[in-house]
Parts: structure tokens; sequence; C-alpha cells
């Protein structure tokens, strides 16, 4: 039997995953499907068109696998994922797929459509069950794949403070993983080798700052050295890279909970799933004011969940 509510219908296509879900009015997730975008071995990334392509390619078997699962009479409204950022100006074609397919359902079941940015769907989706939840004013960092930003949070109005001038966190796993043999994306596989230990001796340089913001394809430079010397193993590596990430992540919390006055702190994005990480940053902030927050398990990464969160709001507010 199918099941019976009042849902929102949310589709997100970022860079390398399919995303749809069923959220209710209760923001009970009914429905979470995902299908990542497939990328040949020894490559860093897909382009737009090929990504494109690979979403419109999965989502009839998505939608045809939900209305299979909820009756269409419970879609009471369906949301998407339009840009990446809610800023004017950002676009990326990838999420045309989403609004495309989405506008042409919710046009098939005559109910509203609304549209959001992927970086609110990460903040919603993650947000979801914790403490943040219920707060006005928060700090967020969006680490993911091609994303490394420090956000403030008032009252709904999202404002970037600080930000990687070059490469983000995602992207230095995924380099330093494919250099190692790793397919793409290699965070997954790099978490699982990695063990953080206190006494483990750095041998990678701490991340710099100039105010809140960094660089940090240094950091990468320096990774690819030490494993291009041939004197490290894979499991050794892989601890140096997310311990340092680890202590520069600890320090440009630090930094920016003092300097906006604000001790929540939500992190979201692809590499925010890490265990070596939430691990690391838990154990650190047991020393500070900090009073941070992570996802429960898979609602870090990409995935429709958030939109689906936003669009109730919309259409139930």
């Amino acid at each position: 039997m199918k099941r019976q509510c009042e849902a929102i219908l949310a589709f997100d296509t970022s860079n390398y995953t399919t995303s749809i879900a069923v959220v209710t009015r209760e923001n009970k997730i009914e429905i979470d499907e995902r299908a990542c975008l497939q990328v040949a071995k020894g490559e860093r990334g897909l382009r737009q068109s090929h990504a494109l392509f690979q979403h419109m390619d999965r989502l009839p078997g998505l939608i045809d696998s939900v209305f299979q699962q909820v009756d269409p009479s419970c879609i009471k409204g369906v949301a998407a994922s339009d840009r990446p950022r809610p800023v004017e100006g950002s676009y990326m074609p990838v999420f045309r797929a989403g609004t495309s397919f989405g506008k042409a359902v919710a046009s098939t079941l005559a109910v509203p459509f609304f549209s959001f940015s992927h970086q609110e769907g990460h903040l919603a989706s993650a947000a979801l069950g914790t403490e943040i939840e219920t707060l006005d004013r928060y700090l967020a960092f969006h680490l993911s794949g091609g994303t490394c930003e420090l956000l403030l949070v008032d009252n709904g109005i999202i404002e970037c403070v600080g930000v990687s001038k070059d490469i983000s966190f995602g992207q230095v796993i995924d380099r330093i993983g494919v250099a190692m043999g790793l397919p793409f994306p290699a965070g997954k596989e790099l978490d699982e080798m990695a063990s953080v230990e206190i006494c483990q001796k750095p041998l990678l340089k701490d991340i710099p700052f100039h105010g809140l913001d960094t660089n940090l394809s240094g950091f990468e430079t320096q990774a690819a050295k030490l494993w291009d010397t041939g004197s490290i193993k894979k499991e050794q590596l892989a601890s140096q890279v997310f311990s340092t990430m680890v202590r520069g992540l600890a320090k440009w919390s630090e930094r920016a909970s003092t300097q906006l006055n604000c001790e929540h702190i939500l992190y979201t994005g692809g590499v925010a799933e890490s265990r070596v990480l939430q691990e690391g940053l838990m154990e650190h902030m047991k020393t500070t004011q900090i009073k941070a927050s992570f996802a429960a398990a898979g609602r870090s990464s990409d995935n429709g969940i958030g939109i689906g969160i936003l669009g109730g709001r919309q259409r139930w507010r």
C-alpha cells in the first residue's frame, strides 16, 4: 500500500549527486533517494555538460520510484535547488535538471513550485533535529567538493564571512586521494584510512589564516610532495591530511566564534560527513566555549531533504 501523507517532493541536482526526497508537513523524511554521478577512473571531476546529462538520465527513474511508494495526491508542493548559493549571480547548469523536472511535476500535479539555493538546502538538512534548528543566529561551515565557506546565519539571512580564497577542503581530499590511486570522490575511503591520534607528530604545516579567510593550495602541495617522496603509507598520509584539517578548522572556528560573538557552529557539506573530522573537532571543542553541531549520518552530504524542509516552510507558513 502506498504511503499517505501531506508532503513536499524535493529535487537537488548538484555536481556529483542526483537527489530526490519526500518530506512531510511534520518534517518526517518519507523518501531519501540519491544516485551518484559516474566519474571515470583517474579523473578529478565532471564537466557541467556531462553532469547535467547524467542528472537528466537518472531523474525519470527516481521519480518513478517515488510514485511507486507515495500516492501523487500526497504531494502538496514541489521544490528544487536552482543555484549554488543565495546570492546574485550564483549559477551552475546542473541545477537546471532539478528545476526543469520539478516544474514539470508541479504543473502535472497542479501544486505550487518553490526554489532555493543548494547551500540553503545543506543548512536546513544538517540543522534538522539539532539545537541549531531552534536558533535565529548561528555560524556554519559549508565544506564540500567545491565550497569552503564560513557563514553567519541571522534570522534566515546567510552572509559569507570567511572563505578559502583558492581551493576547498574537498578538493584537497579528492586530489590527494586520486594521486594515491583512490576513486573520485575520495573522501569516504580516505576517511576510513585515517585515524587522528593526539600524540601523532604533525608532518604538514598548519593551515594559514588571514582574518577569517584562508588559502588551502599550500596544504595540498605539502601533502602531494609528502606522498611523492614514497616514504609514507596511505594510512599515514590520510591521518596527516585529516589531523591538519582538524587543527585548521578548530582554529578557524575559535577565531570566528570570538570575533562574531557566536558560540553555536553547524558543520555541513560532504567533508563534514568525515568520522575523523567530527571526532577530532568534538574532542577539541571540549576545551572551548563553542557548541558544535553535526548533522545526522548522511545529511551533511548532498541530498534533497533540506530543499524539502524549506519547501514545506513556504507551503504551510
